[in-house]
């Protein structure tokens, strides 16, 4: 107990009420809650004795005071590059020497630059989301998004680190992307939402590159990769309308009218739109013909880019509804939009905009992946360092089995998806620079869907049980914990659901005619070979080899079955393929 020896005349500056050891007549001491107190210069036995209950509890008082100051210590993550052992050994693995080299450098840079500036701008975009102002002081209508500055500098980090840049330049040629991913990967858990904008930025642009960046998207393209924050561009990603997200192809009302000057004016409404304060903006809408009809079904879908506003700042016929209030992302602004006469540019051919847009989503979906990867290795980062100083029942965390097991279990899952997401991004680098076989482009078209719908159930499950780990304390909301969780949710809703993705993974099968799983079984079977002369590895070939087994075992049976069959059995046989391949990539 922190005990207090200081004479009576001393402590004045704590209690006014104190004057040379005596009370002033009718005063008490209201701080230390003592009633009853009341005495005059020639009391001075009862005094003594009063003085003395005074300490007492002026001693419990500071004790428990000081006390209620001793919290647990805070866990941290440093150079969160230099830290990640695995994603080290991995560049060194694949990598050539000399862009290890190079990108190993810019890598260690880039994590001490998270650790020193960009995560405390992170938590100032939680703390200061964006506010909708409607009207101004003299009642114009305004439809003005006000962000925080915190989020301004975000955008600026992202332009000068190149995290869109980086993937078209191509300085490193197939392993661009890679290292892309591997920069958005360590800035993500740090980016305070502004990783979204960045994945929609990055699929507009691979838009517009599968277009052939027509002369009139060749500037929207530079703005989109350039790492000059003056002309760095966002983009949005307008899809999802009153009916839903998924299916487009009935949802959509958006309509396009034709202008003689060969642009389109758009009106609709647009009632999921993330990052809305973007500059720029993908959106499908339907053409409508001399008399006014639409095509209806996919078919009628066209492909439109448009600027949010003009050139003198003000909106392009766009009228902002309200922002949504969001479980989590709050960091960033999500409205629901009003197009009325919304100029805009048709960069599909007609009725193609859904085989247009594909490519964007594509990446999303990759993005999406990078965000779960993220978020699993910094809440068990966190985690593990929070054991190391946590003290419980005589000793840390990390000296008690079930902990350590705990968190050991959670690492295995965060391992094999990081590698799994490595693939992915190894695999989209080859398809982008003309140097994946046909194999390899199958398999690409696969791993896509499974490994976003995986990771994203992964992502939110990790961060539950990581919360766990942290006690009550996981559990307060101004550790930041409660803002990882919450933004992990949306990874297994954003970008199509697990259910929708597992019914695109059996679409992909249907599509190649069985090859892409042949691909998938033959390049799994191939590992399985390299490592059964690993006699530390045999248990898990084994198990791997069950698991193909019984995979093999279900195809045949229900090759002839109804599509009923395969559907209701498509969640399933999609976790089945990724828990295969993450096995396979772990394989090391």
């Amino acid at each position: 107990m922190f005990a207090c020896r200081l004479p009576l005349w001393r402590l004045s500056a704590t209690c006014k009420s104190w004057q040379l050891g005596h009370f002033l007549p009718g005063d008490s001491c209201q701080m230390l809650g003592i009633k009853g107190i009341n005495t005059t210069v020639g009391q001075d036995q009862q005094a003594g004795m009063k003085e003395k209950q005074v300490l007492e509890d002026l001693e419990m008082h500071l004790a428990r005071r000081e006390t209620e100051a001793l919290f647990q210590e805070q866990p941290e993550t440093g150079n969160q590059y230099l830290e990640d052992t695995l994603l080290r050994s991995y560049l060194k693995t694949h990598l050539p020497l000399k862009v290890l080299e190079e990108v190993h450098q810019d890598l260690e840079r880039f994590g001490n630059r998270l650790v020193s500036k960009i995560q405390p701008l992170s938590w100032e975009c939680e703390l200061n989301p964006p506010v909708f102002q409607q009207y101004g002081a003299w009642g114009q209508r305004v439809d003005h998004i006000h962000t925080c500055s915190a989020w301004k500098r975000m955008k600026e980090i992202s332009a000068e680190e190149g995290l869109i840049a980086e993937a078209y330049e191509k300085r490193y040629s197939n392993w661009s992307r890679l290292y892309q991913a591997v920069k958005l990967y360590l800035f993500s858990s740090s980016s305070g939402g502004f990783s979204c904008p960045l994945a929609m930025t990055d699929g507009a642009a691979k838009v517009i590159e599968s277009l052939g960046s027509p002369g009139s998207l060749k500037n929207a393209f530079d703005r989109l990769t350039s790492r000059d924050p003056e002309k760095f561009w966002t983009s949005g990603q307008w899809m999802t309308e009153r009916r839903g997200g998924s299916d487009v192809a009935n949802g959509t009302e958006t309509v396009a009218r034709k202008q003689p000057d060969g642009t389109y004016r758009l009106y609709g409404f647009k009632w999921f739109t993330s990052a809305a304060d973007s500059d720029v903006t993908l959106t499908l809408a339907r053409i409508a013909d001399a008399e006014g009809q639409c095509t209806q079904g996919s078919r009628g879908l066209s492909l439109f880019f448009l600027r949010v506003r003009d050139e003198e700042g003000k909106l392009n016929g766009i009228q902002v509804q309200r922002l949504k209030d969001k479980l989590g992302t709050r960091q960033m602004a999500t409205a629901e939009l009003w197009l009325q006469g919304a100029k805009a540019e048709l960069i599909s051919a007609e009725g193609r905009g859904v085989a247009a847009i594909s490519s964007m989503l594509n990446i999303t979906r990759i993005h999406n992946v990078i965000a779960a990867v993220a978020s699993m290795r910094r809440m068990i980062s966190l985690s593990r360092d929070y054991a190391c100083k946590r003290v419980a029942f005589g000793k840390l965390l990390k000296d008690h089995p079930l902990h350590m097991q705990t968190i050991a279990r959670m690492e295995v899952q965060v391992r094999g998806a990081f590698l799994l997401l490595m693939e992915i991004v190894r695999l989209l680098g080859l398809a982008e620079t003309n140097l994946a076989s046909e194999q390899e482009q199958l398999l690409l078209r696969l791993l896509v869907p499974v490994a976003k719908l995986y990771t994203g159930k992964q992502a939110s499950a990790v961060a539950v049980e990581v919360m766990e780990s942290f006690g009550g304390q996981g559990y307060m909301e101004d550790t930041g914990l409660p803002v990882i969780l919450r933004d992990t949710l949306v990874l297994s809703i954003w970008e199509g659901t697990t259910n929708i993705l597992s019914l695109d993974v059996l679409r992909s099968l249907a599509r190649s005619q069985g090859q892409v799983m042949a691909v998938f079984l033959s390049t799994v079977q191939k590992k399985l070979e390299l490592a059964s002369g690993t006699a530390e590895l045999s248990p898990a070939v084994q198990r791997t080899r069950e698991a193909i087994g019984s995979l093999r075992q279900f195809l045949a049976a229900t090759g002839s079955e109804q599509a009923l069959t395969m559907e209701l059995a498509a969640r399933d046989f999609s976790y089945s393929l990724a828990r295969i391949y993450t096995g396979k990539a772990t394989l090391q």
